[in-house]
């Protein structure tokens, strides 16, 4: 197998060998070289990454691919798999590279780069994979065109590189494009032109890239629905005696949803939303992108009714909300990483704040009900989410009747270097010291004092007991017919 190979790469690189000079000679030249150390990917991924969204997503993406990839081929197969490279005699001297590399030929790493960050593009965004893959295939053609690899040692390159690529689902999974699921609404009011409508408006929020823009909320909505009434999210307690409203609106991020939705869903009134934040996960997941959106599903009728999640503390009135709660370090965690997702992206930021705070905080002695745990921090989320590891991501449905709890164990050996290891592996659900389970309800006691509770990003009320309940079907939402 191995001398049919070395015939058939030999064969290729005269075939290559004898093409005739051209232009595309000293281009192919220069590619090669734009591509050592990845810089050529790395600068590209630096351009993508200055926009949010899909782009900046799947930049990250092929930076982590790259890096695996790079591992792979350079760390790895260039050490258990050593290899000469073409000799020099079998291209012209215009065409060979001034500087030959001196390690392993096998594999290419060029090629393992390239395919690494192509196909981790693809998986996010097919169209900017299309765009890249003649690069890409150009990069990997240059090794051999300038008689530094043998064609094997790049298609086995590609090879690595593509499994680097799809082996990021395993720590960072594909985000959903289709909403979750939800129970169908048969009685949502069409409100003409907004009549009947109250929209809470942020006016700090500006309307995401998906809506219209940085443009004030408080405009776009007033032009959608000129019967409408707005008001101020500072006016939130005193809507519903004011206005009577027969359906209540909220323009503005997860914080603002928050709190219009848990006064929606006291009153039993439906809720129109207007994504206007930085990240608008339950609007996301409820499968309203944007104010387009809105105005069809209010203007048709359509809509569904979606689950909430709410906690007592200390006994006191039930706290709404819509995404996730939270106990111990968490709350500082989505903080720091808040802080730090501008420059280093969300999952970098999340990994870097996880570790400080893990690193700092003390242990929690509880009961979860009923059982004594000790913990580092307990997350609470308003409908199952996955992937199961500690970095949930998406939200399949918002009608299963049910919480995802999920806690790290602090009363294991080394608890926080095997939550790291677990991480890392990709292999947190099968680890001893995190614990993820679904429920209706759970009841926490603290038995050493008291903490606050974060809902929704917002810090809240501190306590020492906390009742978490799911509330099936709690709120309807204005969302148009797929």
């Amino acid at each position: 197998m191995l001398r049919r190979v070395n015939r058939l790469d030999l064969a290729l690189m005269r075939r290559s060998g004898a093409l005739r000079a051209s232009p595309v000679d000293h281009a192919l030249k220069r590619l090669s070289r734009a591509a050592n150390h990845s810089v050529l990917w790395l600068a590209v991924a630096a351009v993508l990454a200055s926009r949010r969204g899909v782009t900046r997503r799947a930049a990250f993406r092929g930076v982590a691919a790259i890096a695996g990839a790079s591992f792979g081929s350079s760390f790895v197969a260039k050490r258990l798999f050593p290899r000469r490279r073409p000799a020099a005699d079998l291209l012209t001297v215009p065409r060979r590279l001034t500087k030959r590399p001196t390690s392993s030929s096998f594999p290419s790493g060029h090629a393992a780069s390239a395919a690494a960050f192509t196909t981790a593009l693809a998986m996010e965004s097919p169209k900017l994979a299309a765009a890249a893959e003649p690069v890409a295939a150009a990069v990997a053609y240059s090794r051999v065109h300038t008689g530094v690899h043998w064609p094997s040692d790049v298609a086995a390159g590609a090879a690595i590189g593509v499994g680097a690529g799809l082996l990021t689902r395993r720590w960072w999974p594909l985000g959903r494009t289709e909403p979750a699921s939800a129970r169908e609404h048969r009685a949502l009011d069409a409100l003409v032109d907004g009549e009947g409508l109250v929209v809470v408006v942020n006016p700090h929020a500006g309307l995401g890239a998906t809506s219209l823009g940085a443009e004030d909320p408080t405009e776009a909505v007033a032009r959608e629905w000129p019967k409408a009434t707005i008001v101020g999210i500072e006016d939130l307690d005193t809507v519903i005696a004011d206005h009577a409203p027969k359906a209540l609106g909220v323009a503005g991020g997860d914080g603002s949803v928050a709190a219009v939705a848990a006064l929606a869903a006291a009153h039993r009134l439906p809720l129109v939303l207007v994504p206007a934040g930085t990240l608008n996960h339950f609007a996301r997941d409820v499968g309203v992108t944007g104010l387009d959106d809105s105005a069809r599903a209010v203007a048709a009728g359509d809509g569904v009714l979606v689950d909430l999640a709410a906690v007592s503390v200390d006994g006191d009135g039930p706290r709404w909300f819509v995404n996730t709660a939270s106990l111990g370090g968490y709350p500082d965690m989505v903080r720091l990483r808040e802080q730090l997702q501008d420059r280093w992206g969300k999952w970098p930021a999340a990994a870097i704040a996880l570790a400080s705070v893990l690193h700092t905080s003390r242990p929690m002695r509880v009961e979860l009900n009923g059982e004594p745990q000790l913990v580092w921090m307990l997350f609470v989320g308003n409908g199952p989410y996955r992937p199961k590891g500690f970095a949930p991501t998406m939200r399949p449905a918002l009608d299963a009747g049910l919480m995802d709890v999920r806690y790290i164990r602090a009363d294991t050996r080394f608890s926080r270097a095997r939550f790291f290891a677990g991480a890392l592996l990709g292999s947190l659900h099968r680890s001893r010291t995190y614990r993820h389970l679904e429920t209706r309800w759970l009841d926490v006691k603290l038995l050493d004092g008291a903490v606050a509770i974060a809902t929704d990003g917002e810090v809240g009320p501190t306590g020492a007991t906390f009742e978490f309940r799911s509330r099936p079907a709690a709120l309807a939402v204005y969302r148009p017919e797929s």
